[in-house]
């Protein structure tokens, strides 16, 4: 390894958010992941693609213990986030889940009030002295999730009322409310139409100035447009991650050449 090199690789490491190895994941005796090994990057966008049911949600799940929740489910292997095991046993989910929030593939805003969605994160954890505190975390986070404008004049309205596209920029602001430092998207635009995902896919774009984002995604168009790093799953395995621009024009696997010219998936 060449002086550059080493320097390239230095900078590189020290630009890491999530470092993941051999990480195995089973729902019983089904071994749904198998040695996923890789490194996320902060400020960066990665997008996670690959046909359906190849792993790529069970995986992005395991970076916030998501698959706790799941009985039979088991991760084994190593996830750091900023050089500390997730899955330490003093490892607070709860606070962790503040860390590295999380959206879904459908808009799930609470049964409360607009301004009660994003206020509740902030509450649990004690993020605000007082109201006035709170008002401001509210606002911030709205105005994070690009929806500040269509709600500030209905902040008690309940958040069930808003469009879908709303009510997953909605959600985005919930999730940005807790000051995480990575945010998890499963699919978060496949309920969308057009103008509502091009919206949210202009957010992501702008939330990567703050946060480290993960993004799974079914759209390889999407992929290309928001990321600028790319995980090509299939049948439970990673099976090639690079820049976007190199997986999408250069890619070294045939499987993923394939994926990605559409002749399997």
């Amino acid at each position: 390894m060449n002086d550059m090199t080493k320097i390239e690789r230095a900078v590189e490491m020290s630009n890491m958010k999530i470092s993941a190895k051999d990480v195995q994941v089973y729902y019983a005796d089904n071994h749904a992941i198998k040695d996923v090994s890789v490194e996320i990057e902060d400020k960066t966008v990665t997008a996670f693609i690959g046909p359906s049911g190849c792993g790529k949600s069970t995986f992005l799940r395991c970076l916030n213990r998501m698959n706790d929740t799941i009985d039979i489910c088991r991760v084994e292997g190593e996830i750091l986030l900023d050089g500390e095991d997730i899955y330490d046993k003093r490892v607070d989910p709860v606070q962790l889940r503040a860390k590295v929030g999380m959206v879904f593939q459908k808009p799930n805003p609470f049964p409360k009030s607009i301004y009660d969605n994003i206020a509740y994160g902030p509450r649990i954890h004690g993020l605000a002295g007082n109201k006035a505190e709170l008002d401001e975390i509210v606002e911030k986070s709205l105005r994070r999730g690009a929806i500040w404008d269509e709600v500030k004049d209905r902040l008690h309205a309940p958040g069930t009322g808003l469009s879908g596209g709303q009510q997953q920029r909605l959600c985005i602001a919930r999730a940005v409310a807790t000051e995480p430092e990575v945010l998890l998207m499963d699919e978060p635009c496949s309920a969308l139409d057009p103008i509502a995902t091009a919206q949210v896919e202009e957010l992501i774009d702008e939330l990567r100035q703050s946060y480290s984002v993960v993004i799974v995604t079914h759209s390889m168009q999407q992929a290309a447009r928001v990321s600028q790093k790319t995980a090509f799953f299939h049948l439970g395995s990673l099976v090639e991650y690079d820049d976007t621009t190199k997986i999408f024009t250069n890619p070294e696997d045939p499987r993923t050449e394939s994926y990605i010219t559409g002749r399997i998936g």
